[in-house]
């Protein structure tokens, strides 16, 4: 089944055929991923009874669930460099115990952020000033959607393993069926049981399932570093303290991200508007495809330059990185001209049937948005590279300050001067350029540092 790519054996002249051809598996899963997810808004919108009300609640709790499942989530690149660093340098030996510890982590991790989403949905949607209308469905679409997430984090944990020996096929191949399960129990749940958000939901959870069982028992019959053995199983302390070092800032990144979007998502939901709510949504699925599909040249980076660096090869490091650069921009690109200029209304027409207007607002987002999301996925490949090299709270500090502080401030003085969706759009491609420039200085330093012997920054 699977396809590994030996990062290292890779020559400079083949370094970005070798990334493409990893970077496809990972793109198409994503692609898949989001458009199974999207089935969710789509079903909602077109066959709910009350679509706007269903389609409004779904997506406004997307900005929260990331926040709370951002910081384990990020553990699970921690997982990833420390792999590719040991796999790189031939140490299978560590590359099991790595394996081991990742899977408990993320049992007991998901357990937890599980109680959490159950117990606490409502008072955080409140805090969001989710307007009267949509917070009942929404509290119950993300208690449903939560006990699904031991299941979403099993899964990227065990994926993480997989893809930094170099395959992507297998997770892509898992992660289609089970999105063809999601895609089914949507329609029978939504359109013939009439369940509606609790149908979305619910299919969202077991197909979540179905993907840890389906990975798990794959590592489980793997041969090599990899397997999965119940007799193996225990938590190394010094691993656990690598992943954590490398992980943990990464996910305090994701969520200082996720804090600016429940920051956006607040300032949406103070339109009080349905309408606003439900094209925000639309637009926002449809940014995702573009996200997503770059986001594949962040995994080769970090995998690519963690190999490379665990078996010494440190001049390649510029080397990897510019063609994940090249490849990040040539996809956010060509999508967000094809996506958000050439067929924008048409697209968000596929989610929103009924509403002219809500058309327009969303075709506002992804004029604003969309069309430059690539500057986000270059921000991205940079942080990849850095990460690679082993550094991750530098690059968590910048984006604190980059991504998180200028919205903030963009919000609290710009949107309240002007408060127009327009102006509110405008806080991301802004606080992208000045996190793209802050992080490409911190690339350069630690690239030098790497060179010269030296650690780089922390």
């Amino acid at each position: 089944m699977s396809t590994k790519i030996n990062c290292v054996d890779v020559p400079d002249n083949k370094l970005f055929g070798a990334i493409v051809k990893y970077s496809i598996p990972l793109m198409l899963a994503g692609f898949l991923q989001l458009l199974f997810n999207a089935a969710d808004v789509v079903v909602v919108g077109r066959f709910a009874e009350d679509s706007e009300a269903a389609l409004a609640a779904v997506g406004s709790t997307g900005s929260l669930i990331n926040l709370l499942v951002n910081l384990f989530t990020g553990l699970s690149v921690g997982v990833s460099v420390t792999v590719s660093h040991y796999y790189g340098g031939g140490d299978e030996k560590n590359v099991s115990k790595t394996a081991h510890t990742s899977l408990i982590i993320s049992v007991i991790s998901g357990l937890a952020l599980m109680l959490v989403g159950l117990f606490f949905s409502r008072t955080f949607l409140s805090w969001m000033d989710t307007p009267d209308s949509v917070i009942d469905l929404a509290s119950i679409y993300m208690q449903i959607y939560f006990v699904g997430i031991p299941a979403s984090l099993i899964y990227n944990f065990c994926s993480a393993v997989i893809r930094s020996v170099g395959d992507t096929k297998t997770p892509f191949i898992i992660l289609s069926c089970a999105g063809v399960i999601n895609v089914l129990l949507n329609m029978l749940l939504v359109i013939v049981f009439h369940l509606d958000v609790v149908g979305v939901a619910t299919a969202t959870t077991v197909a979540n399932w179905c993907s840890a069982a389906a990975i798990v028992f794959y590592m489980a019959k793997a041969q090599g570093c990899i397997q999965l053995k119940l007799k193996w199983m225990t938590v190394n302390k010094r691993i656990l303290k690598k992943i954590i070092l490398i992980g943990l800032p990464a996910g305090l990144q994701g969520i200082c991200f996720s804090i600016s979007n429940v920051i956006i998502q607040s300032a949406l939901n103070s339109f009080n508007d349905k309408v606003v709510l439900s094209a925000n949504t639309a637009a926002a699925n449809i940014e995702g495809f573009i996200y997503i599909l770059m986001n594949a040249c962040y995994h080769a980076c970090v995998t690519f330059t963690g190999q490379n660096i665990g078996s010494g090869r440190k001049d390649r490091i510029s080397k990897v990185a510019l063609r994940c650069a090249i490849l990040t921009v040539a996809v956010g690109m060509s999508l967000g001209f094809v996506f958000c200029l050439l067929l924008g209304k048409n697209m968000i027409g596929i989610y929103i049937t009924d509403s002219p207007l809500a058309i327009e607002y969303g075709y506002t987002r992804l004029c604003r948005v969309g069309l430059l999301y690539f500057l986000y996925g270059l921000i991205d490949v940079i942080v990849g590279s850095v990460r690679g090299m082993g550094s991750s709270t530098s690059s968590m500090i910048v984006m604190l300050f980059g991504v998180c502080g200028i919205r903030i401030l963009w919000i609290s003085f710009i949107f309240k001067a002007s408060p127009t969706l327009s102006t509110l759009y405008l806080s991301y491609p802004v606080s992208w350029l000045i996190t793209l420039g802050i992080i490409l200085a911190l690339f350069f330093i630690d690239k030098k540092r790497v060179l010269n012997g030296r650690r780089p920054l922390p």
